[in-house]
């Protein structure tokens, strides 16, 4: 597990990242708050989270009709932007729910063909606090979602904290939620 004094991760430039945990564990508020938009050199720093394209997309004329008729379209954007930040070459933060494997094996694939480095963030919150984290921010997973991401993200942690990383991860950082909050900074170098 990380130390609970985390001030900041440092990634080299071009690097690609992965953020994991439990809907409602912070994920996107860690984007947000800590992960610079520039790299050292300047470059852009590609923060690609599912939550911002479905606010842009819930913005728009779409914003009547319930979320579950154009969900697919926003899965479709999102990925389309993934591909996008991925073949740019720069620095790239990935929101990962952890229950899509192909997406990390995808991702593990770009960094492996570009002699890119590939880093897991996981977040690990207690499944009450995440709920509480969903109901805060006015979002909301079924139950049966949440059992099947509470799986995915258990299997993710195991293996973390038996240093077996998923297929072409160079490293893995642990966080708990008061490590989490204690990290001001992710950059690029």
């Amino acid at each position: 597990r990380a130390a609970r004094r985390a001030a900041g991760l440092r990634f080299p430039a071009g690097a690609l990242v992965v953020i994991s945990g439990l809907p409602g564990s912070g994920k996107s508020t860690l984007m947000r708050r800590a992960v610079a938009p520039l790299d050292r050199r300047g470059g852009a720093v590609h923060r690609i989270d599912s939550q911002d394209v479905r606010a842009r997309w819930a913005r728009g004329r779409l914003r009547p009709l319930p979320y579950v008729l154009y969900r697919p379209l926003v899965r479709a954007a999102h990925y389309l932007a993934l591909r996008r930040a991925l073949r740019s070459g720069g620095s790239v933060v990935v929101h990962d729910c952890g229950t899509l494997v192909w997406v990390r094996r995808w991702i593990a694939r770009v960094a492996g063909r570009g002699g890119r480095g590939l880093h897991l963030v996981l977040l690990d919150v207690p499944p009450e606090a995440a709920r509480s984290g969903q109901r805060a921010r006015g979002r909301g997973v079924s139950r049966y979602a949440f059992a099947r991401h509470r799986r995915a993200v258990d299997r993710l942690i195991g293996a973390a904290e038996a240093a077996r990383l998923p297929a072409g991860f160079a490293s893995a950082v642990l966080l708990d939620r008061r490590a989490a909050r204690a990290l001001e900074t992710v950059t690029f170098e």
